[in-house]
């Protein structure tokens, strides 16, 4: 038996839910389900959200309501649970839970988060830069003392197979030369793994599709959402899945099997 690792940006939990989340959650067989987008606070989900398919939930909530918001879904309960990565600005909206699995043999998290988008101006692609540049040491610094999977809608699309129309997106965000340097230094010499992209190397494989002329009916999407992982843990990445047979939000699911236990 492996680990079964699930991500999807919910575009909000009761819309989700309302399109048949939670009885595919029963049916995936997942053992975490990291989720973004929740769009909720806690009194909207107490009672109904949670506990999902039999994996308790902790969340990290925006203080902003119907806004942002993470949450984690777990099978086997954490030794800690972590909301926010430090940073006040963008704790308070509510886009980092963290779930500790300590050992003795080994430091493990499992991470859910949310990065920001830029699409809707100026103001918040520099929030967005802010953002980067914040997450990259805290990543470096957690990279050093742990193994860790973060799942999450990165909102950025790094290599030109990752989006349908990338000639036409070069000035867009989520695929502007300075985001894709940031993804691409990740990777690099920061040392992370897109455990997707190492196991399917394959173009057209979407996350997300544009609400407008009809992107999902043409599959003219990008890929936002990822697994990203240190190396140990990757290595044991054996099969994904981008979940298109149902639609719960604008983004599909992501699956990962890992061949690791908790």
């Amino acid at each position: 038996m492996g680990f079964r690792l699930v991500t999807l940006n919910l575009n909000g939990i009761r819309s989700a839910a309302s399109k048949g989340l939670l009885e595919w959650a029963d049916s995936v067989g997942a053992d975490s389900m990291g989720v973004q987008e929740v769009k909720a606070q806690a009194a909207d989900v107490a009672g109904r959200f949670e506990r999902v398919a039999g994996m308790d939930g902790h969340f990290h909530f925006a203080q902003k309501k119907g806004y942002s918001g993470v949450g984690l879904y777990l099978r086997k309960a954490p030794d800690a649970v972590l909301a926010g990565f430090g940073s006040r600005e963008f704790d308070a909206e509510g886009r980092w839970v963290e779930a500790r699995y300590d050992t003795a043999k080994r430091k493990f998290s499992l991470i859910s988060c949310y990065f920001p988008s830029g699409s809707s101006g100026e103001e918040r692609q520099a929030a967005k830069f802010r953002f980067l540049a914040r997450l990259y040491p805290h990543l470096m610094k957690l990279k050093a003392e742990r193994e860790f999977v973060l799942v999450g809608d990165v909102n950025i699309a790094h290599q030109e197979i990752d989006l349908r129309n990338w000639k036409s997106n070069q000035k867009n965000s989520g695929f502007l030369p300075e985001e894709r340097a940031w993804m691409t230094k990740l990777l690099t010499k920061g040392g992370l793994v897109d455990v997707f992209r190492t196991l399917n190397p394959r173009p057209e494989q979407y996350t997300w599709w544009s609400n407008r002329g009809q992107a999902w009916a043409k599959n003219v999407g990008w890929r936002l959402d990822y697994h990203l992982a240190t190396p140990g843990i990757a290595a044991t990445a054996k099969r994904e899945q981008i979940f298109l047979d149902r639609r719960f939000s604008d983004h599909a699911p992501v699956i990962v099997d890992y061949d690791f236990k908790l």
